[in-house]
């Protein structure tokens, strides 16, 4: 079973599991299991953060070497301070990132990826090579989609 969305509650939370073979009796049984509950909602956690398009393309820059906060930025289109910032806390708070300080003036920051960070950079850019090799087709899907919604 692979949990596939949690749905906030009173006082609980419902997880969506994906396996056409799981049995009501089976997804109670999941259901009054606080542990596989807690697991599910840590999976959803994880994968809301890197499924972020700012940490993709943060992990993009940083594949292939350490990069200061600065080059971060100008390195990422539309990326606000603020955003990049709490992108970066964030991630060093799940160990994808190393930040280290230089003591200099002004110190020097720089962030570099983790082994688990390096470990999503490949995922990450078959992310990215897949929407590059598609946009074509995505785009073409819009326009009949949008062509379709405004007949309506």
């Amino acid at each position: 079973m692979v949990c596939v969305g949690i749905e906030p509650r009173k006082n609980a939370h419902i997880c969506y599991y994906r396996n056409a073979s799981v049995t009501q009796d089976a997804f109670e049984e999941t259901m009054e299991n606080p542990n596989r509950v807690t697991r599910c909602l840590k999976v959803s956690q994880v994968l809301s953060r890197v499924g972020d398009k700012w940490l993709l393309l943060i992990i993009m820059l940083l594949r292939e070497k350490s990069h200061r906060f600065g080059e971060l930025k100008s390195g990422i289109n539309g990326i606000s301070q603020r955003m990049l910032t709490l992108t970066l806390r964030n991630m060093e708070r799940d160990g994808i990132v190393i930040r280290t300080v230089t003591p200099s003036i002004p110190p020097r920051v720089d962030y570099e990826l983790t082994q688990m960070g390096l470990s999503l950079a490949n995922p990450a850019k078959a992310l990215g090579d897949w929407a590059a090799q598609n946009l074509a087709e995505i785009s073409s899907a819009q326009a009949r989609y949008d062509a379709q919604t405004h007949r309506i």
